[in-house]
């Protein structure tokens, strides 16, 4: 009887650490997407990771009561509605536009998994909402975007600028032209 109710205890520690680390993981999440890996084998998930990883993401398989718990009371609430059946949890900590297609390309190869949706805090997403974050430019392609708009700006304005002088000067010449054609004449 001993025993069993040390495991007990030991179960219920383990679980309160999961939460915990689930509610790091949320406290650091600019999105978190819930998939179904039903049929998925170890070496796909961790293919996935790997992927993730590169992206500045992580996926984490966790039981759906954890993450209830977890996300009781916070801005990720609106998670609640796709915790059911095996769930994984993919947290995108940097740009989720890159993370959203590390998933995609993983579905395109494994055709294993299916997105149920997934949440930025107090938003929740539907599938088709987390595919059309994925057809917008990554960060980087916006400041590339944005520096080529404001580079485009500042040349117009030098040029603009150099003009002026060359203006006046031909002004100037014009000017000097016609007195002196006055004078001839």
């Amino acid at each position: 009887m001993g025993k069993r109710f040390a495991t007990k205890i030991q179960g219920q520690a383990s679980k309160v650490e999961v939460v915990a680390d689930l509610k790091d993981k949320l406290d650091r999440a600019a999105l978190v997407l819930v998939v179904d890996y039903r049929g998925s084998t170890v070496k796909q998930i961790t293919n996935l990771r790997n992927k993730l990883r590169n992206a500045d993401a992580q996926a984490v398989v966790a039981k759906n009561t954890l993450m209830n718990r977890a996300i009781d009371g916070t801005d990720w609430e609106v998670l609640g509605d796709y915790l059911s059946g095996p769930s994984a949890f993919l947290f995108a900590y940097g740009d989720i536009n890159i993370a959203i297609k590390a998933y995609q390309e993983f579905v395109k190869e494994t055709k294993q998994s299916e997105l149920r949706g997934g949440a930025i805090p107090k938003l929740k997403l539907s599938a088709k909402d987390v595919s059309a974050i994925a057809d917008l430019p990554s960060r980087e392609q916006l400041f590339a975007q944005a520096a080529g708009a404001i580079n485009s700006l500042a040349t117009k304005i030098a040029v603009a600028i150099k003009e002026v002088p060359s203006s006046v000067g031909r002004a100037v010449k014009a000017v000097e032209t016609q007195l002196e054609e006055n004078k001839a004449a």
